[in-house]
């Protein structure tokens, strides 16, 4: 499905719950790589900064570079709700995303537990608001962004 198959109910459902959740980005940012380094803990490893490694997961969501890294995350997904009528704007940007992603060492795959570490952050931040359709809206929402990121893991960035 891609994101212009989101029907108004859903992009409202998404612009509401974010307008919540974006009140305290670094926050809910910090709850989801919290979450993603509790499912995915050798991930804390790809993150370095002045070549020097973190030891251990609170070392590293604790950094100030770290906490710039959540913000840049939080900025992506505010400008995927900003343009969920036109989140083909943002095609260029995100394949590019996906290359850095990519030379950075982040496998594809991973990116099934950042949404998994997204949809909880959205959970928790939102408690009961967080209903079922919400969550499948996000979810649609999730897939379309890796989707178009997922182009920066090809060869020819003309490949789909």
């Amino acid at each position: 499905m891609e994101i212009e198959d989101l029907s108004e109910t859903q992009k409202c459902l998404i612009r509401d719950s974010w307008h919540i959740v974006s009140q305290d980005q670094l926050h809910h940012g910090t709850v989801l790589f919290t979450r993603l380094f509790q499912l995915e803990p050798e991930l804390v490893f790809l993150f370095h900064y002045n070549s020097a490694e973190f030891s251990d997961v609170q070392e590293c969501l604790s950094s100030t570079e770290f906490m710039e890294h959540i913000r840049k995350v939080m900025t992506v997904i505010d400008a995927a709700v900003v343009n969920l009528d036109s989140l083909s704007s943002l095609d260029e940007y995100l394949t590019n995303l996906g290359r850095k992603h990519r030379a950075v060492g982040v496998k594809l795959e991973s990116f099934k537990t950042v949404g998994e570490s997204l949809l909880f952050a959205l959970e928790s931040g939102l408690g009961d608001a967080f209903t079922p359709d919400a969550r499948d809206a996000w979810s649609q929402l999730y897939a379309t962004v890796v989707r178009r990121m997922s182009r920066g893991w090809c060869r020819d960035p003309l490949e789909p």
